[in-house]
């Protein structure tokens, strides 16, 4: 009897047997207690260290920011791309849809994998891998568009890799109003980083008289990252910082994972309202540079690109504004909602909704003064850039308080799914074809006019989303409450150790 005690509460790896032998945990039982007791007077819940954790999460912000960079370099020198490849904007909108595309469809993978394996050497993997691939990219050559569209889409497999499973370390590290400044921190690096391709890309391309070389700044950057992650991260333990550590959550089946997220409605419609910010930021990060280059070709500003290399200095500019803009929107948008929590427990999704809403007329006006004001037009998309911001940090905390830990890398990974398959996967190409059939004939009016009219799509887009942070509202404290109070029913399947091997079975079996 006291062997089955001991073997129960010892929250050892997977290869420990289900009930271990009597003897064996007499002789044990001393050493074990005075260990854990030490243990736990030696260093915090989750296994490292506060400095550790510090350098741990500037090693993830670190490769987020590189993981943007890459993704919007490609925007960054988008006229040169359709100018060396001679290609519309319906083909134009397939680089970033291809892309979204792998990263979204290989997320679940990586999330049912994170959430039961080494999470660093999985990352560790995946950008390695990115980091050869996108080097591979900037070699292809002149007559071979579709090799570049493969080479984006492979590097979809590296940035799945990390991006559903970089939050859930900072969730194990941290609670709280610690955890919601350290993600603010983390989701600093996707404005930062999208600024940076853009401005990197646009700078590299001037000076190399060639776009090639502005894909091959990241791949290095992200061999030093792998260095990072490798001898500088460490695994924290799943949920141990929380109330209740990981090995007193049962792990369950992924169905029924699955199955307990759909009937999370704070979740599944906080979900949908990032799909809109997905959609909207990502036609703007793909068309708003090429956009604001047709409208000083309309204007007279600029000379059209007949023969490259094309003027980058929109692409430069836009990054300078979606640096600022970014960090103005993230900061902003956690130290609003951190002091909106006083009076309201439901400030996370009144404050997504508020920033999203704020956006939808600064879009919508900066996309119509185009043709007017240069100066507005960056105005507007600063403003409009900077509310739509306020929303990253704040739903990456609100899916980590209303998911128990054993969920949440699978959580992430269905997020990005159906926020990139309704979002950024098909808008960049979608509204690339809108723009190709509303021209009605081939000329600098018409490349301007199309482009500008489907892009006033994303005013309308913005507002929808504000409507389900709204609604997100309603739930957010019962969800929360029952991600605090989670207990699985007796008939829910959970995995136990057997013989070395991972076996499902009924909690009511364990119970007897």
């Amino acid at each position: 009897c006291a062997g089955s005690v001991m073997s129960l509460a010892d929250p050892t790896s997977d290869t420990t047997p289900f009930l271990s032998d009597e003897s064996e945990a007499e002789g044990l039982e001393e050493p074990r207690a005075g260990h854990s007791q030490r243990q736990e007077e030696d260093e915090p819940a989750s296994g490292v260290s506060s400095t550790r954790a510090l350098f741990t999460v500037g090693v993830l912000c670190f490769i987020n920011l590189l993981n943007y960079m890459d993704r919007f370099t490609v925007a960054g020198v988008l006229p040169d791309i359709e100018q060396y490849f001679g290609i519309d904007d319906g083909n134009s909108g397939l680089l970033q849809t291809v892309f979204i595309c792998s990263y979204m469809f290989l997320a679940p993978v990586f999330g049912y994998l994170g959430d039961r394996h080494n999470r660093k050497l999985i990352m560790s993997v995946g950008i390695a891998f990115w980091s050869v691939v996108t080097l591979a990219s900037s070699f292809t050559p002149k007559n071979c568009f579709w090799l570049l569209l493969l080479t984006r889409g492979l590097v979809g497999v590296g940035e799945a890799s990390y991006s559903t499973i970089a939050p859930t370390i900072i969730a194990d590290l941290y609670v709280k109003g610690e955890r919601t400044r350290m993600l603010s921190v983390f989701y600093f690096a996707i404005p930062v980083g999208s600024g940076l391709g853009y401005i990197v890309g646009s700078k590299v391309d001037d000076v190399a008289g060639d776009w090639h070389w502005a894909l091959r700044v990241t791949p290095v950057l992200g061999l030093i990252a792998v260095f990072l992650l490798l001898f500088v991260v460490k695994e924290p333990k799943r949920g141990a910082i929380e109330a209740r550590p990981e090995h007193t959550l049962p792990r369950t089946s992924w169905l029924v994972d699955m199955k307990a997220l759909g009937r999370n409605p704070s979740f599944m419609l906080s979900t949908f309202g990032f799909t809109a910010v997905a959609f909207v930021t990502g036609s703007l990060a793909l068309w708003a540079p090429a956009f604001l280059f047709r409208a000083s070709v309309f204007t007279g500003e600029r000379a059209p690109c007949v023969n490259g290399p094309c003027d980058t200095s929109d692409s430069f500019y836009f990054g300078i504004i979606t640096v600022v803009s970014g960090i103005l929107g993230v900061a902003s948008g956690a130290e609003v909602s951190r002091r909106l929590r006083v009076w309201t427990p439901r400030a996370d999704p009144l404050v997504c909704a508020i920033g999203l809403l704020l956006s939808a007329p600064f879009l919508y006006l900066a996309i119509v003064f185009a043709q007017v004001s240069t100066i507005a037009t960056y105005v507007f998309i600063f403003l409009g850039e900077t509310f739509l911001s306020m929303n990253w940090a704040i739903v990456a905390d609100i899916l980590l308080y209303v998911v128990v830990p054993t969920r949440r890398s699978t959580a992430e990974a269905f997020q990005i799914v159906i926020s990139h398959l309704l979002g950024d996967a098909g808008s960049p190409y979608l509204l690339g074809k809108v723009s190709d059939s509303l021209r009605q004939k081939d000329s600098y009016l018409w490349q301007f006019r199309s482009l500008q009219l489907s892009l006033l799509t994303c005013s309308f887009v913005a507002v929808a989303g504000g409507a389900f942070f709204l609604a997100t509202a309603l739930f957010i404290e019962r969800d929360r409450q029952r991600a605090m109070n989670y207990a699985p029913s007796d008939d829910e399947p959970i995995v136990v150790p057997n013989s070395g091997r991972s076996t499902r079975v009924p909690v009511s079996s364990v119970l007897i």
